[in-house]
């Protein structure tokens, strides 16, 4: 079903073919500034926005701060429940266990909800060589399960398409001509999904959040497909971010009043679903048997770091996404992670601690801030950011270029007259590569930079000069002043000189 991508493998590269997109780029536009319009107005509308995401970030702190007590709490109320537990250190072993639950069924088919753990494991290959269908029942995923793609969002994963290359993908499925018109298409996928719901042997979900103190495990959906997932099949599989824990139903409250408003601008979302163990002999529905996975896959890494272990808290609620400059210029698989935006520009180099391999993903970012005033919980992945800098030249992965430049441009900046003596040089040089006021050479540091943006040049008069002359502007009013008024003026400026006020009563 799905078809094998290759990726050029920096950050720069697969930017530059995202720049190159106009229909990702006009997709992703459109669809982010609706996001962000949304949970503005959400909070806006809450009232005391602030306030909550305070109550959600306290929450998120103290849950990961002990969070060994609440693991051991959720699991042993979720084994009382009748569910199976497993513990899965690193992906490898999350996989194999899921493997052998589908091997022992004799699964032919599963059906998924939407699920970034099992993106993060790649565990719709691994089902397919061993002979086990699986299917995503998400419009959006199973859009870009057609697609051969991985998401390109948190929350919505096919954000990069648009609804004419939606209708493309779908009418090869359906062996006929369908008009783009989201009705007719969700028609068609609402259609074609029903029948796999009735047949599959193995539901697998995700987890948005689990409740420490009743054992259940709580879903957040808005087309219904998660219920389907939980409900038909009679074995269903949970994938979960250690994480993903949270002391009480109390501590939901608060959870579902940041996630959606935070995610689509919503008040709630359509479905929140809580499952607390497999079917009991009074349900009409729900799995016959029910195996919770939770998965490690580098989370515990960040236990203790002073730096990263906040990156815990995230609720995958994508707002950061939305509100990144670069994101919203690039889509998602630029990233080339199965996380995207700020959050997988920090997250996937902490999950991986492989400097190596993802040593320019941190690098996509304008360290502007912007994700953490987003952030419902407060992470400041733009501090984040900066840390994986550092720790990246520390590593040795660092340019050798900039690292020259930037000692270069510290010995500059530690002296005055060195200042002003570069600033000279950079006025005559510049005049080779200025043409209409701004510099356009692409050679060189300049030449990424240029190629989407426009370099000032260097102006004639600088601050220092203009700051100067102001001050002999100054000097010369005050020489021809009367002697009484430039007395006055003088005692006025000495005064507030020595920080006592000085407002000149007269």
């Amino acid at each position: 079903m799905s078809k094998t991508l290759t990726k050029p493998n920096t950050v720069k590269a697969r930017a530059e073919l995202a720049l190159n997109d106009e229909f990702l780029r006009k997709a992703v536009k459109f669809t982010t500034e609706r996001l962000r319009n949304g949970k503005k107005n959400a909070s806006a509308e809450h009232g005391n926005w602030d306030e909550w995401r305070e109550r959600g970030r306290q929450i998120r702190l103290h849950t990961i701060a002990h969070l060994d007590y609440y693991l051991n709490m959720f699991v042993n109320n979720a084994r009382a429940n009748g569910v199976h537990v497993h513990f899965a250190e690193t992906g490898a072993e999350a996989v194999r266990i899921a493997l052998e639950i589908a091997k022992h069924k004799q699964a032919k088919t599963v059906v998924k909800s939407k699920s970034m753990v099992s993106e993060e494991l790649h565990l719709n290959h691994a089902l397919e060589e061993i002979g086990v269908e699986a299917i995503e029942t998400d419009l959006g995923e199973y859009i870009i399960q057609l697609a051969g793609e991985t998401p390109s969002h948190i929350v919505i994963p096919a954000i990069h398409k648009n609804r004419h290359q939606i209708a493309e993908l779908l009418s090869e499925v359906a062996g006929e001509k369908l008009a783009a018109d989201t009705t007719v298409l969700a028609g068609f996928v609402r259609k074609k999904l029903r029948e796999n719901f009735l047949e599959a042997d193995i539901g697998m979900t995700g987890c948005n959040f689990a409740i420490a103190e009743t054992g259940s495990m709580v879903l957040f959906e808005n087309e219904g497909n998660a219920r389907m997932v939980t409900t038909l099949p009679k074995t269903q599989i949970t994938l979960m971010g250690m994480e993903r824990i949270i002391p009480s139903f109390q501590d939901l409250e608060v959870m579902a009043t940041l996630l959606p408003r935070s995610a689509t601008g919503q008040k709630l979302t359509m479905y929140m679903s809580c499952i607390t163990g497999p079917r009991r002999e009074a349900d009409a529905d729900g799995p016959d048997e029910m195996h919770i996975i939770i998965v490690d896959n580098g989370r515990s890494l960040q236990l203790g770091d002073p730096e990263f272990q906040e990156l815990l808290n995230c609720i995958r609620c994508g707002a950061c996404l939305n509100a990144c400059p670069v994101y919203r210029h690039i889509g998602g698989h630029a990233y080339g992670g199965t996380y995207s935006g700020p959050i997988g520009a920090v997250l996937t180099p902490a999950l991986n601690k492989n400097v190596a391999e993802w040593d320019d993903i941190a690098n996509a970012s304008s360290l502007c801030g912007a994700c953490y005033e987003a952030c419902p919980v407060k992470i400041p992945l733009h501090e984040m950011l900066i840390y994986l800098r550092r720790r990246k030249v520390e590593s040795g992965y660092g340019n050798k270029l900039e690292s020259a430049g930037m000692k270069g441009f510290a010995s500059i900046m530690r002296s005055a007259k060195r200042y002003r003596a570069a600033l000279g040089v950079g006025k005559l040089g510049q005049k080779l590569v200025v043409r209409g006021g701004s510099i356009r050479t692409k050679l060189g540091p300049l030449k990424g930079w240029n190629a989407y943006r426009v370099t000032p040049s260097l102006p004639k008069t600088s601050f220092r000069q203009r700051f100067a002359a102001l001050d002999e502007e100054i000097r010369q009013g005050l020489n021809e002043m009367s002697p009484e008024m430039r007395s006055r003026m003088e005692r006025i400026v000495k005064q507030r000189e020595q920080g006592k006020g000085g407002h000149g009563h007269g």
